[in-house]
């Protein structure tokens, strides 16, 4: 296993294309760094595009975050177990997640993660990835990098349904209209499985039930005022394994988990207001989640309001841009004694892209943060791209990064003896990345490599029954990915990541961030056939007994999956899929199970 990943290196460095997964057509935009930015001149940035997601069959989130370099997906369990992503080696809970512009991170979770074990990407336009400390854009938690989605609009209608193994089905319908002044539409998704159980090799199957629906719309009130809104709801039921009576050791147990999440935005746009495209957006996002059934049941929820204001000046390809932003979120969480506590934030930023000459592109963006309760912060973002010909640019970037106490760090919930936390301040960092790219005149191939270095002081930490700062991790490796037409109908993509994620103070590796990770994957698209097939590795990693929480290892493992398509009409497509095509037992995570091969059939139609 070790031995063939430096071996996909060895093929990324020799050629290939672009660190993203993104289709073919035209240049890409990337949106995340809150002023328009060409990909090619955003070298710390990835994108995954509908196109991608559709011909590889991916309907999670963390199936199309796993495709991506420096990247680490980690789930307790198939099917809804807890799903934490980790960039560049840190913490889960220093990516921060935004969905069409509103913050999700989830307030009551004790170090404010986000779980992306149940999002369905049914009506998903995009993804993008920025990697390293995105602070100076986005404020608190962008220490490791931020995952921003786009939802889709739809003009027609689109649906699906497919059905196979594990009692497994999933049905979704998207419909909307849209013109140059209005769109609006709705979509529905639901998945239902018995699944497989989250203790590994348990008899008991742990299933899922999930549905999530939306709404849009947007109307031009006039020639350069715009407004528009969406909401989305979803709704959890998920079968879980936990630590039963009366040993209390990981394995079957009757636990499930509910959650009811709500999230929405309005925004008023004005196409040029002194010379700038200006927004006010207000948006919101809300969570009900109990963990029932098992030994220790809990019930909590959480909230976040924010209000945004954002000028911007300079399309992408302009030899100049400005953007300038201020913001203001709340956040609310109940505590273990059934209290609630609230947060809250206000900032200003500034963002600046330049090409003073054509060979060089130059990006900077500055932020101060006035935390409630907490010192403010300032934090500073830089980046370069150099032409030097034929093809080839030099890239670098360097960036801090901050994070703010959570609600529960802040009140030390479930500390002993009880009482506010006192003395804690915000985890700080200090990431940077050089590269190379180089890019055929033609489009036929691209590729991209960097070696990156993210160091976090300051970490939170539970220890003595109380949280303190006290963790110091670091983190250092090499990225390298890349696409190539082969020909008309066969694309080539692929990604590899080194990544050494260790605890500065003891030097021990950081649990549940593989050192060696790749995918390669074959994509063909030629009359009336489509379809991926993909072969993902990762080394072994330091990983937690599920029972005694020791530290252990995980071992390593390759999977692979296919997906196939058939057009039997402009209106009508059947579709296979097979995910862990050799029947292989895994483990993403120590100790939780994983399916063995998997055969659904479906079909999807549209006008």
């Amino acid at each position: 296993m070790r031995a063939a990943l430096p071996a996909l290196l060895v093929f990324l460095l020799a050629g290939g294309s672009r660190a993203q997964t993104a289709s073919d057509v035209g240049p890409l935009v990337v949106t995340a760094t809150r002023l328009p930015q060409a990909l090619a001149q955003t070298p710390d940035a990835q994108v995954i595009t509908a196109a991608d997601l559709a011909i590889r069959q991916i309907d999670f989130a963390p199936d199309a975050l796993r495709l991506l370099a420096g990247v680490a997906v980690a789930d307790n369990g198939a099917f809804g177990g807890v799903t934490a992503v980790r960039i560049r080696g840190a913490a889960s809970d220093l990516t921060l997640t935004v969905i069409d512009g509103v913050v999700q991170n989830d307030p009551s979770q004790p170090a404010g993660g986000y779980d992306f074990g149940g999002l369905d990407l049914a009506d998903v336009a995009r993804i993008e990835v920025l990697e390293g400390p995105q602070s100076a854009l986005w404020g608190s938690d962008a220490i490791g990098g931020v995952v921003a989605i786009t939802s889709a609009e739809e003009n027609g209608w689109r649906a699906g349904a497919e059905a196979g193994s594990l009692s497994t089905d999933r049905e979704w319908a998207m419909a909307g209209a849209r013109s140059q002044t209005w769109a609006v539409g709705v979509d529905l998704a639901r998945f239902r499985t018995a699944g497989v159980s989250k203790a590994d090799g348990a008899a008991e199957s742990d299933g899922m039930r999930e549905w999530t629906l939306g709404g849009y719309g947007r109307i031009d009130l006039t020639r350069l005022i715009r407004l528009e809104g969406r909401v989305r709801y979803q709704d959890d039921d998920i079968d879980l394994d936990g630590y039963a009576p009366p040993d209390f050791t990981f394995g079957e147990s009757p636990e499930w988990s509910t959650s009811r999440s709500w999230s929405s935005f309005v925004r008023l746009t004005h196409a040029d207001l002194l010379g700038f495209r200006q927004s006010l957006t207000a948006g919101g996002y809300s969570l009900a989640r109990a963990d029932l059934g098992g030994a220790f049941p809990s019930a909590y929820t959480a909230r976040r309001q924010d209000l945004r204001w954002l000028a911007q000046r300079g399309a992408a390809d302009d030899r100049f841009g400005v953007a300038l932003g201020l913001e203001r979120d709340w956040t609310e969480a109940s505590l273990s004694d059934g209290s609630h506590r609230r947060l809250g934030d206000a900032a200003v930023f500034a963002v600046a892209r330049a090409r003073p000459t054509k060979p060089l592109s130059l990006s900077a963006s500055a932020r101060y943060d006035a935390p409630d309760g907490f010192a403010g912060a300032a934090t500073l973002r830089g980046g370069a791209v150099l032409t030097l010909g034929a093809g080839l640019s030099l890239t670098a970037d360097i960036g801090q990064g901050f994070k703010t106490p959570t609600i529960s760090e802040a009140a030390c919930d479930f500390c002993f003896p009880p009482g506010p936390s006192t003395g804690l301040r915000p985890e700080h960092a200090l990431g940077w990345d050089v590269g190379l790219q180089e890019h055929a005149g033609d489009g036929r191939w691209d590729v991209r490599a960097s070696v990156f270095r993210l160091a976090v002081r300051d970490e939170i930490a539970f220890v003595g029954g109380r949280y303190a700062n006290i963790a110091r991790t670091l983190s250092r490796g090499l990225e390298a990915s890349a696409q190539a037409r082969l020909s008309t109908a066969l694309r080539l993509q692929a990604s590899y990541a080194y990544t050494v994620a260790t605890d500065a103070v003891t030097g021990a590796q950081l649990p549940r961030i593989p050192r060696d990770a790749g995918q390669v994957s074959l994509l063909f698209s030629q009359d009336r056939w489509s379809g991926a097939l993909s072969v993902r590795a990762e080394g072994d990693q330091a990983d937690l007994d599920a029972s005694t929480f020791a530290p252990a290892r995980r071992p390593g493992f390759a999977v692979a999956d296919l997906a196939l398509a058939w057009r039997a009409n402009r209106r009508l497509q059947l579709t296979l899929k097979i995910t862990n095509l050799a029947d292989r037992h895994y483990e993403e995570v120590l100790g939780y199970g994983e399916p063995r091969r998997v055969i659904l059939a479906g079909v999807r139609m549209g006008d």
